[in-house]
């Protein structure tokens, strides 16, 4: 019988990735007490729904100003080095934030200041870290590998991460964000045990704007994945309207208090982790057309469901619903989109992709704090639930381009062949 281990990480895809997955859980449980905590903090400085959302708005701008950026510099440096000082300046910023909640200076504004900061530096860090898989595992195990971080991602900084916040919170302002601190120093070190990453070959350095343009101009021609990214774009949208003010809707419309907001967070992480349990038998029996056309049609039900519900072990089980089927869509998505992007543009296309993604839920959490500021704490998903719907009957068909779609270099390949006698 295989170790533990042995089934976590196989030994077939080498040290350098078990030492990327423990630094990604390690900084997730550390973004998890910060993703109960960080809200808490902002709502007990204000009742207004839209600074509520702005905290987590000014957290996701930086990916509209830095993101493409981002994917250029990811693609012409060691993107393991990049992960390490981006998640150092996390950390420095968290710290300077604690300092300020020990001394009682802390006020609104200055925590909507660290969330910016905070955010632009985990621009860095997401943009460099997506490309470090495809680096380091073939191809097949893109699946088992992106399987492997988004559990990480659910255990820590979903399932365990907020309940502890939202404790650590209720024990010390400032707690939650020590941890945090401890969490990223602690990522920075396993991530640098790594072997050195190579650079993407590159045959010369072009400005940063020419780079971008050249990210741009191959994802506008690849037609799969540019339908893949203007998805995301626009669910995210929809997504992120309720979710910005997601605490304000817990706590004052379900009354389920601090630690009842950090449980529906758990509840979608525990759903997550039957997702993770299944996700590779449902990779060898269901094709991922199928799988994507579900979990899009289950998001549509899900802002369905929240906007009725007025108790909170309603929403316990829808949250535990979501967590199910948005695991399966991020695994999905993801592996998707790394196989048919070649590896000297991961980075550029990687920012396009989380520009879509930030940058929808930017524009979600102001639609979703005016949107509530006027019309009530439900009325976010109902706009949520109408978007979403028209948004699936638009994109149906296409998905099965998305998914059919072949490596450009494997396309070349064919048609080359097609031409030889």
């Amino acid at each position: 019988m295989p170790s533990l281990g042995e089934l976590i990480a196989p030994r077939r895809m080498g040290r350098d990735f078990r030492w990327l997955l423990a630094s990604s859980w390690t900084s997730n449980v550390g973004d998890g007490v910060a993703l109960a905590a960080a809200p808490l903090l902002i709502a007990s400085m204000t009742s207004s729904p839209v600074l509520v959302a702005a905290g987590a708005m000014l957290q996701f701008l930086p990916w509209l100003i830095f993101g493409l950026h981002a994917g250029a510099i990811a693609d012409r440096f060691n993107r393991r080095r990049l992960v390490i000082f981006a998640n150092t300046a996390r950390g420095l910023v968290i710290a300077g934030l604690c300092v300020f909640l020990l001394t009682g200076a802390a006020n609104i504004w200055i925590v909507l200041a660290a969330a910016f900061l905070y955010g632009t530096a985990e621009v860095f860090v997401d943009t460099a870290g997506s490309t470090l898989l495809p680096m380091i595992v073939k191809p097949a195990d893109l699946g088992i590998g992106n399987a492997r971080l988004q559990a990480g991602y659910l255990v820590a900084n979903q399932f365990a991460g907020p309940p502890l916040g939202a404790f650590l919170f209720a024990a010390g302002t400032a707690l939650p964000f020590l941890l945090e601190v401890v969490c990223l120093a602690l990522a920075v070190v396993l991530i640098s045990r790594m072997a050195r990453t190579p650079i993407p070959p590159r045959e010369e350095h072009a400005p940063v704007h020419t780079d971008i343009a050249e990210g741009l101009h191959w994802l506008w021609q690849n037609p799969p994945v540019r339908m893949l990214v203007l998805i995301i774009l626009v669910f995210n949208i929809t997504w992120a309207a309720p979710w910005g003010v997601l605490v304000l809707y817990a706590t004052e419309h379900l009354h389920m208090g601090a630690v009842g907001y950090g449980a529906l967070t758990t509840a979608s992480a525990a759903g997550g982790l039957l997702a993770t349990m299944s996700f590779g038998w449902l990779e060898r029996h269901v094709s991922f057309a199928t799988l994507m056309r579900v979990v899009l049609s289950m998001e549509v039900l899900m802002h369905l469901s929240f906007a009725l519900t007025t108790t909170g072990w309603v929403a316990l089980v829808i949250m535990f619903v979501f967590g199910a089927y948005a695991f399966i869509w991020g695994t999905i998505s993801t592996t998707v989109r790394q196989r048919l992007v070649p590896q000297e543009l991961q980075g550029r296309v990687s920012s396009v992709n989380a520009v879509g993604v930030f940058g929808g839920m930017v524009i979600g959490q102001a639609l979703g704090g005016v949107i509530a500021q006027f019309w009530g704490l439900t009325a976010p998903w109902w706009f949520a639930f109408a978007g979403a719907a028209l948004t699936l009957l638009l994109v149906w068909k296409p998905i099965s381009h998305i998914v059919s779609a072949k490596p450009v270099d494997d396309a070349a390949e064919e048609v080359q062949s097609s031409k030889e006698p």
